[in-house]
């Protein structure tokens, strides 16, 4: 539950979480784990030569049975994907039944694999009570073959072609269909569907709105018995049922549709049944077992092929067909809508208002719960980005099923898959068993994990479902995803290659963001992980500095073509490539291993001698950053000339070239840093007696390179980091030079310097050069899909703006930088990690003249009325004018926006606005505190929808026997003074231990001194913390600074 002035606040979502949590009732079985897309991922890559793209097309998808999953429309399955519910579309234009979000290949992309469809995560809330999804569908045919023709024109100089640029959506001839689901009150196996589909054009419009419910197939792989082949057949009218071997028997009820045409009839559905198996006549010119195939509900509704489906009525595939197209289908500005709910009740009646009813209760709990995450006043603009990015994480949970005994030797009923096979990828990954639920990068375009993505994904889904994160951090070091070897799996294209370590960071981040948002602390968790790291921090040691000397190797480490050769490659020059990023990296790794045993360390004393290892290796790292073998004249990464990081190839002993290339590999030194509170070093006295003797013995090597470790900072703390002050202060005078890295939206990942300054090199007669490249890569290096040749990146960003405000808790205001270089304007670290965060912030945030920088300069995204309030959540951003590139739904590390919000949203300003180092932000914020510190703050302005359509079988409110005017109690009602409170959105004292969620069982009276105990204290830390801000009380309050390091009272 969350916390806030020492109290509680347990909304309904929150007693649903933690019933999960200590399980009492499954709320997380069933969620939106359906990927976007299932086809050419490596899983169901089965060629000879390893290229998933072409084995397994988009066009085979309709036809062919995966082996590993399924994909969907805002798809909804149990935790291990047997059973799935999804929507398909048809507009009487397509060639095909819309099943699946189309996109392009890589190679049939000018920029690699990419989505080209309009869709959006509006709402999701983390044990999925609520859920909420829009796809707009056109209306004319879609356009599938001019986005392949014309993407397939275009190089890698030119942009994407995205399906607003075919004009597919002109005169608002599409529809707005959203799509909602909801659990119900008590029963988390009970869920609600409604599908409510807006014509936006001019004229009527037919649409067929089609609901599946089918499984995996499990059954053609021989692996089980086939007494336990599931299937879906009639139950009655209206219902159908389901049997499955250990779901149980579950049931569909739905609801007949309001009808669209004159006569004023009902829509019915027609029930369809196949099988989920694959069309070998189709697709390989074979012979089906039997007739009734994957692709069976296409053949019939679009081909009208009445022998598709199966006229027994039973099947592994079943589907409802709505058909509004009577009167040549829908209105201008009217909406079809379909309900029907999936339950292990065999009920035949489904009460239309009473559905809706629970739907709208689910909504305003998803408000509620949400609202509590971020209770300080904020832009409505801003909360809203805000919401859909912890939408986009809940969307982006994903089943994920591959073993690899049986992904590389096939299955027993299958032709074995080629020999050549085992050795194109992954070969040495043989312990892998994956059958969870994951958060993968992106819906569609990366429907599997990334080790390093998930860790910056853990820092968000810590605000709002820190199990759910614990989880994923857990996973990846446990013996079926950890190599024995100690490596943590990557990706599935490469499941070997290095990613950066960040896994301890993420681990240690996410205990303390528990510790402090909800006043839980997992000492169990911290420390089951801590001791796997221990396996990971060695294999670095022993692979990435393999002659010992601290100064590491890693290759690509996530960074993709960011180096002047591919760093996953021996160099063409010879010789070992010593990489700032990857040495960086590793003291970072230290420092966070460090900080975990500092931490563990308060509670069992036998951590303080592996703080000490770590400190002490620390130093060692620091001091081969500029010191390779000891001797004052060498060169090494260091450049003392440029003030600046850089790569550099070796050649053994003093043979050595830096690579001079201003990239982000330059910055991540600047990660490595830790401050050391004097409390806690007096809580640990062995740790302290080494950390002493450290200053008497060896202090020469730390002050090399280190801030002296002598000398103490802001609070008494002593300060570990690879760069000193004096190193800090010039990477910091580049980093915040608008010429070079600092751009109007955070802080590029290569310098500008190189757009007119290109650097190259000639080997063996080919030239390698690295030049400024601010929108989408200009090569195909990784697959081409994206850049670190200068496009922003909030992952890094976001590390960065750590390391800044752990500098500021050591420095404090006694250190201030030009910030930006050369403005004349001066602040403490700080105010400029506030100022990187305000940056970012502004790429989503609608300026004054209502654009938004990630659209691009899109008129409809930025003005249009049906549009403009949606957001993608890109992979990357132009680093010049903030235009969103790569992954559309990349809510993974850049749903890390909602955490900024979070910490800053308070006082950001609008985008483009002036800051000013005399003025700052005092006037905004004495207008905030004049608003909201005496009067009433409204959390948020409901958006009310019109009335929906319901059929003529649904009773109307005023024919429901249990409606009684005495129960309308004043729910919308605001307290005198205080926030409007919903009955059942926050508990009263003592409701999460009797488990009652909604209040039902306590009087008005108890309710409502329930909700002014809980306003009274929410109230109170909404203006301590504007206090704060006010003050300027800097990063040890507002700023998290208490999230970073270990303390000693806690």
């Amino acid at each position: 539950m969350v916390v806030f002035d020492n109290h509680e606040f347990l909304t309904a979502e929150e007693t649903r979480l933690n019933e999960d949590r200590k399980r009492k009732k499954y709320w997380k079985k069933w969620g939106s784990y359906v990927a976007e897309r299932q086809w050419a991922t490596v899983r169901e890559d089965y060629s000879a030569d390893g290229d998933a793209w072409s084995h397994f097309p988009h066009e085979h998808s309709r036809s062919r049975a995966y082996r590993w999953g399924e994909d969907g429309i805002a798809g909804v399955c149990d935790t291990h994907g047997f059973q799935n519910v999804a929507f398909s579309f048809w507009n009487e234009k397509d060639p095909f039944l819309k099943e699946r979000l189309f996109g392009l290949s890589n190679p049939q992309g000018n920029h690699g694999e990419s989505i080209k469809e309009a869709h959006f995560h509006l709402d999701n809330t983390p044990v999925h009570s609520y859920m909420k999804y829009l796809y707009k569908y056109p209306q004319r045919a879609f356009p599938y073959e001019d986005l392949l023709k014309e993407n397939a024109k275009r190089g890698k100089e030119d942009k994407e072609y995205q399906i607003l640029d075919t004009g597919i959506f002109d005169e608002d001839r599409y529809w707005d269909i959203f799509i909602e689901t909801a659990k119900e009150d008590d029963d988390p196996d009970e869920l609600l569907f409604r599908v409510t589909a807006w014509n936006r054009g001019p004229d009527p419009a037919p649409l067929h709105i089609v609901p599946h419910v089918w499984f995996r197939n499990t059954w053609a792989w021989g692996r089980e018995p086939l007494e336990n082949k599931p299937a879906i057949g009639i139950a009655d009218e209206n219902l159908l049922k389901s049997k499955h071997h250990k779901l149980g028997d579950r049931y569909v009820l739905l609801s007949p549709s309001p009808g669209v045409g004159p006569s004023g009839e009902d829509v019915q559905p027609e029930f369809m049944f196949t099988e989920n198996d694959t069309n070998y006549e189709l697709l390989y010119e074979g012979k089906n077992e039997q007739p009734y195939v994957k692709d069976a509900f296409h053949r019939y509704i679009v081909d009208g092929e009445k022998g598709a489906v199966n006229p027994a009525q039973t099947g592994t595939k079943a589907a409802a067909w709505y058909s509004f197209n009577e009167g040549g289908g829908v209105g201008p500005g009217e909406c079809a809508v379909v309900r029907f709910r999936f339950s292990r009740k065999p009920e035949t009646y489904l009460d239309e208002e009473e559905f809706d009813d629970l739907i709208e209760k689910r909504r305003e709990e998803a408000d509620d719960f949400y609202y509590h995450i971020s209770p300080l006043p904020m832009a409505d603009d801003l909360r809203n980005i805000q919401r859909q990015a912890f939408a986009g994480m809940m969307w982006c949970k994903q089943h994920y099923l591959f073993i690899w005994d049986e992904w590389a030797n096939g299955d027993p009923s299958q032709p074995p898959p080629p020999e050549s096979r085992k050795g194109i990828r992954n070969s040495a990954w043989k312990h892998l068993h994956c059958d969870d639920i994951l958060s993968m990068p992106d819906s569609w375009e990366y429907p599997f994990f990334a080790a390093w993505d998930t860790s910056f994904h853990c820092i968000t889904l810590a605000m709002i479902d820190p199990e759910f994160a614990k989880k994923q951090l857990d996973l990846f070091t446990r013996e079926w995803y950890c190599h024995p070897n100690g490596q943590l799996p990557a990706y599935e294209w490469n499941f070997g290659d290095v990613n950066p370590p960040v896994h301890a960071w993420a681990t240690f981040r996410t205990f303390k963001i528990e510790r402090k948002l909800y006043g839980r602390q997992d000492l169990d968790f911290l420390e089951r992980v801590f001791q796997k790291l221990l396996l990971n921090f060695t294999w670095w040691v022993n692979r990435k500095d393999v002659e010992g000397k601290n100064v590491f190797e890693g290759g690509f480490l996530g960074l993709d073509n960011i180096g002047l050769f591919n760093r996953s490659e021996p160099l063409p020059t010879g010789g070992t490539l010593e990489q700032a990023d990857s040495t960086g990296w590793m003291g970072f790794y230290c420092l966070n291993m460090l900080n975990i045993a500092l931490e563990l360390a308060k509670h069992r004393r036998i951590y303080e001698d592996i703080a000490s290892k770590f400190f002490e290796h620390f130093i060692l790292i620091s001091d081969a950053m500029t010191w390779r073998m000891g001797q004052k004249e060498e060169q090494s990464l260091w450049n003392e000339q440029d003030g600046f990081y850089y790569d550099a190839i070796s050649w053994g002993g003093p043979w050595i070239q830096q690579l001079p290339v201003r990239s982000l590999v330059g910055l991540i030194p600047l990660y490595a840093t830790l401050t050391l509170e004097p409390e806690l070093l007096n809580r640990l006295p062995s740790f302290k007696k080494r950390v002493e003797w450290f200053m008497n013995n060896r202090c020469d090597v730390a002050e090399r390179t280190m801030h002296s470790i002598r000398k103490r900072g802001k609070g008494d703390r002593i300060l570990l980091s690879l760069v000193n002050k004096e190193r800090l202060l010039k990477i910091c005078e580049r980093m915040l030079d608008e010429d070079e890295f600092f751009s109007p939206y955070g802080i590029r990942s290569l310098s500008k310097y190189h757009k007119e300054h290109p650097y190259s090199m000639d080997v063996n007669g080919q030239t390698f050069k690295v030049g400024y490249v601010p929108g989408d890569s200009d090569s195909g290096l990784f697959g081409g899909n994206s850049n670190w040749r200068g496009p922003i990146w909030l992952c890094v960003n976001f590390l960065l703006v750590e390391s800044l405000q752990r500098f500021y808790l050591f420095f404090g205001q006694d250190l201030q930088v030009e910030c930006p270089t050369g403005s004349g304007d001066y602040m403490h670290l700080g105010h400029v990690s506030e100022e990187i965060q305000h940056r970012l912030q502004h790429m989503f945030a609608r300026h004054d003249d209502g654009r938004r920088s990630i659209n691009g300069n899109n008129d409809t995204l930025d003005f249009d009325p049906n549009w403009r309030d949606y957001l993608w959540f890109y992979e990357f951003f132009d680093g010049d004018s903030g235009r969103g590139l790569g992954a559309t739904h990349q809510c993974g590390w850049t749903g890390l926006i909602a955490r900024m919000i979070h910490d800053t949203g308070v006082n950001c300003r609008l985008p483009q606005t002036p800051r000013t180092p005399s003025a700052g932000m005092a006037h905004y914020f004495d207008d905030i505190l004049h608003r909201h510190l005496g009067g009433a703050q409204t959390p948020r302005t409901p958006m009310l929808s019109p009335r929906l359509r319901r059929s003529s079988t649904s009773r109307s409110i005023a024919a429901r026997s249990d409606f009684d005017l005495n129960d309308l109690d004043g729910d919308e009602d605001e307290a005198d003074g205080g926030f409007p409170v919903r009955k059942g959105s926050m508990a009263a004292p003592g409701m999460g231990q009797n488990g009652n969620s909604n209040g039902s069982h306590m009087t008005l009276s108890q309710r409502l001194m329930g909700r002014e105990e809980d306003e009274k204290h929410l109230h109170a830390y909404i203006n301590q913390q504007l206090e704060k801000v006010r003050l300027e009380r800097g990063a040890d309050g507002y700023s998290q600074g208490d999230e970073f390091e270990a303390h000693a009272n806690e």
